[in-house]
């Protein structure tokens, strides 16, 4: 079975020696995870991730994690109606960069088994180890009928997806697998090249399943627990839980990432300000509502402060955890951040290229000072 010490015997991003793992969410897709009319330069185009890869390789981040998305949530933005495949991205990035971890993020009832593995050595192999797969059960249902995909009971899903990694897995490690499950079949498969790494013999995996049955999923496949936190004292439960779940239950050390959208300024009132103006007054909650309903988060089962609180965390970014403020407060932030146990978090922002080189300028030194960061 693989371990993180496996893991970072192959020098693995992932597993480096700094206590709050950094990275980025959603540069592949329109408007990233901002839900926002808000000007801005950014484009999900290659040339704009290349910039934004090598902003991050400079400045010693971790990785890079795509959204899986077939189409947009509509509104005035069309929110992630552009998006680029996440298999293709993360091999084209690899190509051109030499440190970061890349993510192709995978609706598993959309893929062939066999057809996953092939891609995912291929792009590990490109990558010389810096890669992974993160694992999604399929949620949005017009996505799902686009592939002529019926969406599946939710347990249900996750006993197709254990079928689909059992096999993935197998071929990782060898050929000739044949597998006869209740909901696929392969017979004398074969998947050359094998992954990169002899040490860790497949791709780091993450999930963000956080039902019972997407927790052990989790737990007995994958390296990290994707979730997001509400606030510090439940995502602290969070962390706690679902390692002592893999460790208990499966004899397996489980990794955390969280999400947080990220608005860093000069002075507190700017942050304020900025935050204010692209969630609340240019928001785009006509897309938000779209993403409530397929969600079925419904305001008649919220109080109304509740339910415009839901509704602005997923506007500010996809639901992340909003650290907000002068650099001082956001590396405070991310130090109490850290405190909770999470082992790392994916930030997101409006205009990744704009605001990033503040970030890493400003912020970065601090939660170096503070023992975040080597």
């Amino acid at each position: 079975m693989t371990t993180s010490d496996d893991f970072r015997a192959a020098g693995n991003p992932m597993f480096n020696g700094n206590k709050l793992k950094l990275g980025v969410f959603g540069t592949n897709c329109s408007s990233a995870c901002a839900i926002t009319t808000a000007e801005s330069t950014f484009e999900p185009t290659f040339e704009h991730n290349v910039e934004i890869a090598k902003k991050l390789e400079a400045a010693g981040w971790e990785c890079m994690v795509p959204i899986a998305r077939w189409r947009g949530f509509g509104g005035p933005t069309n929110f992630n109606g552009v998006n680029m495949d996440t298999f293709t991205w993360a091999a084209a990035l690899a190509a051109v960069t030499t440190k970061l971890q890349f993510f192709s993020t995978t609706h598993i009832p959309t893929l062939n088994p066999i057809v996953a593995t092939k891609m995912a050595t291929t792009i590990d192999n490109i990558s010389k180890g810096r890669y992974g797969l993160n694992l999604v059960t399929g949620w949005f249902t017009p996505e799902m009928e686009m592939f002529g995909v019926p969406m599946m009971e939710h347990d249900t899903r996750y006993e197709y997806a254990t079928e689909w990694m059992e096999i993935v897995d197998t071929l990782w490690k060898k050929n000739g697998v044949t597998y006869d499950g209740q909901f696929l079949k392969v017979k004398d498969a074969f998947s050359e090249p094998k992954p990169y790494n002899k040490e860790t013999g497949r791709p780091v995996l993450i999930c963000a399943g956080s039902s019972g049955k997407g927790l052990h999923f989790t737990a007995k496949f994958c390296d990290f627990n994707f979730g997001f936190m509400q606030d510090m004292e439940s995502g602290a439960a969070w962390v706690k839980k679902v390692k002592e779940l893999a460790r208990e239950e499966y004899k397996r050390e489980l990794g955390t990432f969280t999400a947080c959208p990220v608005v860093v300024r000069e002075t507190e009132k700017e942050a304020q300000d900025y935050y204010d103006y692209y969630v609340n007054q240019k928001g785009d909650w006509e897309a938000c509502e779209n993403i409530c309903e397929v969600l079925q988060v419904q305001s008649q089962n919220h109080s109304a402060e509740m339910y415009q609180k839901f509704k602005e965390r997923f506007i500010a970014g996809w639901g992340g955890y909003p650290i907000v403020g002068t650099p001082e407060q956001v590396a405070d932030k991310l130090v109490a951040l850290s405190n909770t146990g999470v082992d790392g978090a994916l930030l997101t922002m409006v205009d990744y290229n704009e605001e990033l080189p503040f970030f890493n300028d400003r912020v970065m030194p601090l939660l170096k000072q503070a023992g975040l960061r080597n």
